[in-house]
């Protein structure tokens, strides 16, 4: 019986190792998918603060230069599309090269070529 009781305690002791390193394993790639998912989500932060940066030197073009570039065009890594849904409003939208949209905002331009008496 001696014999009996000690193989069933290292059976035992073989399942209880054999659930810890399941159990390790498991937080190991936990652990590292969470290290890639950061990484990610840094990437997609610097690309927008990036966009956000060339969206916020859009918005001091004037009336003129928001006229001329009227339309789909590329401006560097992104696609930019300036409408001008009535005469003293623009929309700008700004995408990446997937067609996804970043940033969306609008923009006042008076028109000052009316020169009032």
């Amino acid at each position: 019986m001696r014999g009996g009781r000690a193989g069933a305690a290292l059976l035992e002791a073989i399942l209880a190792l054999l659930i810890l390193g399941t159990a390790c394993v498991a937080a190991v790639s936990m652990a590292a998918t969470f290290s890639r998912t950061v990484a990610v989500a840094r990437q997609q932060d610097q690309a927008l603060r990036r966009a956000s940066a060339f969206m916020d030197a859009v918005s001091l073009w004037t009336r003129d230069d928001l006229d001329r570039r009227l339309g789909d065009r590329e401006q560097g890594p992104w696609r930019l599309r300036i409408d001008r849904p009535v005469p003293m409003l623009y929309t700008l939208v700004l995408s990446d090269s997937a067609g996804t949209e970043l940033l969306r905002t609008s923009l006042f331009r008076a028109d000052t070529t009316r020169a009032t008496p």
